[in-house]
């Protein structure tokens, strides 16, 4: 399956836009939002908070945040 380049959602056989550079960079995009932010507005998925790549960043930046906490923690307690 097809990942929109933009928001990272799975697109269906056949569905989607494709975008093609003349660099012959290839895009795919599940909606005209997607293609807007991308193209036009040239946001980065990192920044957009609905995308799948923000969603992972945030997790990942929780989880490094959590075992700062756990590892402060046992320093206090000794």
């Amino acid at each position: 399956m097809i990942k929109c380049s933009f928001c990272g959602k799975e697109l269906p056989v056949g569905g989607g836009k494709l975008y093609a550079k003349k660099e012959g960079t290839v895009f795919y995009f599940c909606s005209n939002k997607c293609e807007k932010n991308q193209l036009v507005l040239k946001r980065k998925p990192v920044k957009t908070r609905w995308t799948e790549a923000h969603i992972k960043l945030k997790k990942t930046l929780l989880s490094a945040r959590e075992k700062q906490e756990k590892e402060t923690k046992k320093e206090q307690a000794k």
